[in-house]
């Protein structure tokens, strides 16, 4: 039986969605190891619309996450209540500002910030059933709220957003582009990725370390 990883998706774009490139390169690593994915994406509302090319918000106009991050897988996603986790061996979560703002509204709250309800539901039963959890890039700083306090991810080395961590109960470790972090007992795994890279090669390699660590968790 091939090893089944979920991915949860935020929307298209780095800005407003889930950042494209760390989307592909992830669902790369895992073909290339032979693991099956399914993408899955809230059906809600984006928090706003930016054009990539400005990076200002388009005034007046609206789209669905869910909508906007098939666009990212092909048009192969499900809707994340639909998300079982009893059907996966993992769940990554790759970056992007869709996650402070379409799966949490940690760009506005801080560390004030809630997460989308059918987030939270949907990896509860990863953590119950000890699954391998991955998130990546902005992703990790909603560690604290979906899973709990006292588990160690990394976002890199910004001080505002691992001090958002740390205030929300969670434990930042200050990690390089090409590295992860993972907490062994709370078999999670994180990696900078765009919080860092300059270049796609720089996020590849964190990317690819992490799906292998998750390979490896999965057994």
């Amino acid at each position: 039986m091939t090893k089944q990883v979920a991915v949860v998706l935020a929307g298209c774009g780095v800005f407003d969605g889930s950042e494209i490139y760390e989307t592909t390169l992830t669902l790369l690593r895992l073909d290339q190891l032979g693991i099956g994915y399914r993408c899955f994406a809230p059906d809600v509302e984006q928090h706003h619309v930016i054009n990539h090319l400005t990076q200002a918000p388009v005034e007046g106009d609206k789209r669905n996450v869910l909508q906007e991050s098939a666009r990212l897988a092909r048009g192969e996603i499900t809707p994340i209540t639909e998300l079982n986790a009893d059907e996966f061996d993992a769940v990554i979560v790759p970056g992007g500002f869709g996650v402070a703002k379409n799966l949490s509204d940690f760009a506005e709250q801080g560390d004030g910030m809630q997460v989308l309800e059918s987030l939270k539901e949907a990896l509860a039963g990863f953590k119950e059933e000890a699954k391998p959890i991955g998130l990546m890039c902005i992703a990790p700083v909603m560690v604290p709220r979906l899973l709990g306090d006292g588990i160690a991810v990394t976002i890199g080395h910004d001080p505002s957003v691992s001090g958002a961590i740390s205030a929300m109960g969670g434990l930042h470790r200050s990690c390089s582009v090409e590295d992860i972090v993972v907490d062994l007992e709370h078999r999670v795994v994180t990696t900078p990725a765009y919080m860092l890279a300059t270049r796609i090669s720089e996020a590849a390699t964190g990317i690819f370390k992490l799906v292998d660590r998750i390979d490896e968790m999965m057994g």
